[in-house]
């Protein structure tokens, strides 16, 4: 937890860019997997993690704007709780750590909204994205689910973005560890693949670490030989020789700040000619795109400079032909890169994503619907205090490539014959998280080999 004024900083900031009404804020309560008291690993929504800072269950929050009122409601543990959760700080223990003194139990907060609403006042909420979000809802507010997105406040959601978006020093330095334990995870699984292990074996190595180090994932491992599956959560192939070994993982700190690093390596101790040549491709797509980085850039122009990078590589051997930037405008690299080359990153693996990426990463603009274009989560101007990944790849997906083929799509770029021989070639990235400064970049956490050479010196 951050120091108190940290936490009261936050919320006047808060309150001074929205300015009146009531904020409505729905902690996470426990969710079940199977049966009522076997719940899923629990985690805080991540919005009330930031203006309030308790990571427990059970909890609402209200800023009463108008009548200067900060709010925490919730129930203390009773004696059955106690039993099987332990001692906890009581509810308002926790909130004076955050410079909250009015707390109170969870069933006065409807009579307290509904007097609100009586009064003709405006409830600010987010967009619910739990089941439990939406009956809070209804139950509160008397807002059917199926209306309960058209009544979302944006101003509510711009000023969250406009303030998580930019991230505070100390904020760094939490994501910076969660990225040195993600790079932890990624060394490990270089150093210990051999032929004829499981891939499960390598994601129970690195959500090893992650927990070790006293936090969690920040997503599922992907941990695959088939790298062409962009978000490939199946564990259950044997890897060998001659395979690539694509890796995206991630830790969770303690203060559930998110690294997010993906890398690929050869299953044998070297990679063979024609991985490299897919490799380096990948690669210099990677590092053309990190050269651009700085304040003022467009970063969807990024995505297309590293688009453009992977045309011209798949030109070298033949796979693609025509002008590189066309063809990428066009959206034909997206045969190969089918993705968005990075997101925003914070305490969110994808940053606030549950706010609506239009708002996150696009500053209110409209998304393209092109294939390809459609799938880049960040698009706006680059500003000091972002954190985000840059992470290019290539795949070779068999089935987008027979429809394409089929549909003769940008024949004009696309030398069909020759992308049949590389069918089963399987897919391959790397990514690394990075701050914009005042001055460019930096990037966060500590280095993961990524040239072949670095590589293939781990493998051995």
């Amino acid at each position: 937890m951050f120091s108190k004024e940290t936490y009261i900083n936050r919320r006047t900031r808060l309150k001074k860019a929205i300015g009146n009404g009531i904020l409505l804020f729905l902690g996470n309560n426990e969710s079940s997997m199977n049966y009522a008291d076997n719940t899923y690993f629990y985690r805080q929504d991540s919005t009330f993690l930031y203006y309030f800072g308790s990571d427990y269950a059970g909890l609402t929050a209200v800023i009463d704007i108008d009548d200067n009122r900060e709010i925490i409601f919730g129930d203390e543990l009773t004696i059955d709780d106690i039993v099987w959760m332990g001692t906890q700080p009581t509810i308002r223990e926790k909130s004076e750590r955050v410079g909250i003194s009015d707390t109170r139990p969870a069933k006065e907060l409807q009579t307290y909204l509904q007097k609100a609403q009586a009064q003709g006042r405006r409830i600010h909420y987010l967009p619910p994205y739990r089941g439990g979000h939406y009956i809070a809802l209804q139950e509160l507010l008397n807002i059917p689910p199926s209306r309960q997105q058209e009544g979302v406040s944006i101003d509510f959601i711009k000023a969250v973005v406009n303030q998580r978006n930019y991230k505070s020093a100390e904020e760094i330095e939490q994501i910076e560890e969660a990225v040195t334990i993600s790079a932890n995870m990624h060394i490990k699984a270089m150093q210990m693949i051999r032929p004829g292990m499981k891939e499960s074996e390598i994601a129970a190595a690195v959500t090893e670490i992650a927990l070790r180090d006293e936090g969690y994932l920040s997503f599922p491992v992907i941990a695959t030989v088939n790298g062409q599956t962009l978000h490939n959560h199946h564990h259950g192939n044997i890897v060998r020789e001659g395979d690539m070994f694509l890796l995206d993982a991630g830790a969770e700190n303690r203060m559930h700040y998110a690294g997010d690093l993906s890398s690929t390596f050869p299953v044998g101790k070297h990679f063979s000619e024609r991985q490299k040549e897919i490799y380096n491709i990948a690669l210099h797509a990677h590092q053309t795109a990190v050269a651009e980085l700085r304040p003022g850039i467009p970063f969807r122009d990024i995505h297309l400079k590293a688009a453009a990078t992977i045309v011209e590589g798949m030109k070298s051997i033949g796979l693609m032909k025509g002008d590189a930037a066309e063809a990428a405008e066009a959206g034909a690299h997206a045969l190969f890169f089918p993705c968005g080359l990075g997101h925003m990153m914070g305490l969110d693996v994808h940053d606030m994503e549950n706010l609506g990426e239009v708002w996150v990463g696009y500053d209110g603009q409209p998304k393209s619907t092109l294939f390809g274009i459609k799938s880049l989560r960040l698009a706006r101007k680059l500003e000091p205090g972002f954190v985000l990944t840059i992470e290019p790849g290539i795949y070779f997906i068999p089935e987008l490539i027979d429809r394409w083929k089929a549909e003769k799509r940008f024949t004009d770029f696309i030398n069909y014959d020759k992308v049949e021989k590389y069918k089963d070639f399987g897919g391959l990235r790397n990514e690394e998280d990075y701050l914009i400064t005042p001055e460019g970049k930096r990037r966060l956490g500590k280095y993961v080999p990524t040239t072949i050479e670095e590589v293939e010196a781990v493998r051995q």
